[in-house]
């Protein structure tokens, strides 16, 4: 991780969402943000936006010239055939370049850590979310990006020298034909086109796309916008000063540019683990212990034991705040050693990307179909407690001791006796004897004994018509109706509850779609197995937990919806399994409204 602490500064991030009517933006720290919005109307077949957003980025010096070419990033895959006016910034235009379509292909980068949703659409799964964009583009992979992108090195980016200029740009259909515009050149075209934006489609190129992004603060010369935050704007307010915000990196504090160590969604039981080490014995007579301490809570694990040079993973289960946040995680160790003491934590939200309201109008004569996603899969893991046992070991310890005895020789008296002698004549001899008073010592050890826990995934999924589809015969039904999925997460494990917390998330994805630019977050049963199922959907008449396949979608194929099931943690990591299944589409809704007419 570069050192870059003393030199990004609680970032100038002048982002602001379109939020729903009413709904004010809260954020930490010194942002210089705010946002509004409001719903978006259903649009027509020629004039509608389908959720897709991005934004252009340019880098410029302090005083606003330009340092780099802008770029596009999205998270959709945009076809080169759109319409579009160049990569040209809202500072460009506003210094006096001229409005004028492009005749080269239009190019946008997909970046390999997805945006977070820059414009808010219709519904609660489409919603912006400030700290998202605020943490994505304050990250150290952000400023990596860019520098990559525009060709500085990534040194000299975040020295301070430098600012990012931030524009969303939406992708639209209007009078049939596809667009990509930023706010600036959605008020350009209007004023060329004699008010054709603002008559058709004023929710999303006069409200939420300029009302996407503004400052809080004056910069680079734009005003801090004071106006409204949930109604309609004009061409001159938008060009004034909306559809544009300000990144600079000074002094950003080191977590938040340093990529995590670990990612987890909101509300969600986890695992964090560490491995300790140690050169000596760790037994019961000489224990270690660690305490991870984790958003203002403190998770012990005792009476742990390895033997010498022997490794032990050390884990805690908790659960992740509500709201996406970053955490860091510090682990103190008594008695071992382990690599590092300090982690870094990102708690997101995978909030739906819900398909936009499927119409009767819809058509994609270039559909093909595309492959099925595969998502990195872990599906088994194991790991290992150390325990430890008394060997016992006796052993005899002498110790030997001279037992005396003393007793009296006596002599016979002999010529050397005066007559009559009466004295005794002897000596005191000592007939004692060495005996052992040792006792018996136990010289024993601890043997270590290492207990194997293993654990795994399995998944499968069904989908089939809605019960309500009228026509449907098994599994093969008219496009345009709903289905319905039941995707099973089966786990297991040799270990107690403590170790482990079964599969939580689930997110399908769509052919029509690419297996890519929208998904269904699903309701999760919990327990083991659990069950995910697709929620209501907003569009359903009967709020029917169905997904819509589309109206065009080509007779004789397989409908194939991917489901990717994840967050099933143990302390050897995630695990994580993909699954699909497919209805069979014969004929469109269209059929049985003719019939039903004859």
């Amino acid at each position: 991780m570069k050192q870059l602490t003393k030199r990004i500064l609680p970032f100038i991030l002048s982002l602001v969402l379109a939020l729903p009517a009413g709904t004010t933006a809260l954020a930490s720290g010194d942002g210089n943000m705010d946002g509004g919005g409001g719903g978006m109307g259903s649009g027509t077949a020629t004039d509608v936006w389908h959720n897709q957003d991005g934004v252009r980025i340019t880098v410029v010096t302090g005083d606003g010239s330009p340092a780099s070419t802008p770029f596009d990033l999205s998270n959709f895959g945009i076809s080169g055939d759109i319409l579009h006016f160049g990569k040209v910034s809202k500072l460009q235009y506003n210094g006096g370049a001229p409005l004028s379509l492009d005749s080269h292909p239009y190019s946008c980068s997909r970046p390999g850590t997805a945006l977070p949703r820059i414009i808010s659409g219709g519904n609660s799964g489409t919603r912006a979310a400030m700290e998202a964009i605020r943490r994505y583009f304050c990250s150290e992979y952000a400023a990596q990006l860019v520098a990559d992108k525009a060709g500085i090195p990534f040194e000299e980016l975040v020295s301070g020298s430098y600012k990012l200029a931030i524009e969303p740009i939406a992708y639209f259909t209007h009078g049939g034909r596809n667009y990509a515009m930023t706010a600036t050149e959605a008020a350009l075209y209007n004023q060329m086109s004699d008010g054709a934006l603002r008559r058709t489609m004023p929710s999303l190129t006069h409200q939420n796309l300029p009302l996407a992004i503004f400052l809080e603060t004056p910069d680079l010369g734009y005003p801090a916008w004071t106006g409204t935050t949930s109604g309609k704007v004009s061409d001159a307010e938008i060009l004034s000063a909306l559809g544009i915000g300000i990144v600079s990196y000074r002094d950003v504090p080191e977590e938040m540019l340093q990529a995590p160590d670990y990612t987890y969604r909101v509300d969600t039981d986890v695992i964090t683990s560490v491995i300790l080490t140690s050169s000596t014995e760790v037994n019961p007579d000489r224990l270690a212990s660690v305490t991870f301490h984790i958003n203002g809570g403190s998770y012990t694990v005792n009476d742990i034991v390895m033997p010498a040079g022997g490794s032990q993973v050390v884990w805690a289960k908790w659960h992740t705040p509500p709201e996406p946040t970053t955490l860091t995680i510090q682990v103190s160790v008594s008695g071992a050693s382990t690599a590092r003491t300090s982690f870094v934590a990102r708690i997101v939200s995978l909030e739906e990307n819900l398909p936009p309201d499927p119409l009767a109008t819809d058509t994609n004569p270039h559909f093909s179909m595309p492959s099925l996603p595969s998502n990195p899969q872990k599906t088994s893991t194991s790991w290992s407690v150390w325990s430890a046992r008394w060997h016992f070991h006796w052993e005899w310890e002498a110790d030997w001791q001279w037992e005396s005895d003393m007793q009296w020789e006596a002599w016979e008296h002999n010529e050397h006796c005066p007559q009559d002698c009466g004295e005794s004549h002897g000596q005191w001899v000592d007939r004692g004897r060495w005996a052992d008073h040792g006792e018996w010592v136990d010289h024993g050890w601890y043997d270590f004994s290492s207990t194997a826990y293993h654990a795994s995934l399995s998944g499968s999924m069904e989908v089939h018509p809605d019960d309500i589809v009228p026509t449907a015969q098994g599994d093969t039904m008219k496009s345009g109706y709903g289905i319905r999925e039941n995707a099973t997460a089966r786990f297991s494990a040799n270990a107690p509850a403590s170790h482990y917390a079964p599969a939580q998330t689930a997110v399908s994805y769509f052919p029509e779609f690419g297996y890519d630019m929208y998904w269904r977050l699903l309701s999760c049963s919990g327990g083991n197995p659990a069950s995910f199922t697709f929620k209501p959907n907003e569009y359903s008449t009967y709020g029917r937990n169905v997904h819509f396949t589309p109206v065009w979608y080509p007779d004789s194929g397989a409908y194939t919806v991917y489901t990717y099931i994840i967050d099933t943690w143990t302390p050897s990591g995630m695990l994580s399994v993909n699954v699909d299944d497919s209805v069979h589409i014969q004929g469109s809704v269209f059929d049985d409204w003719n019939s039903s007419r004859e």
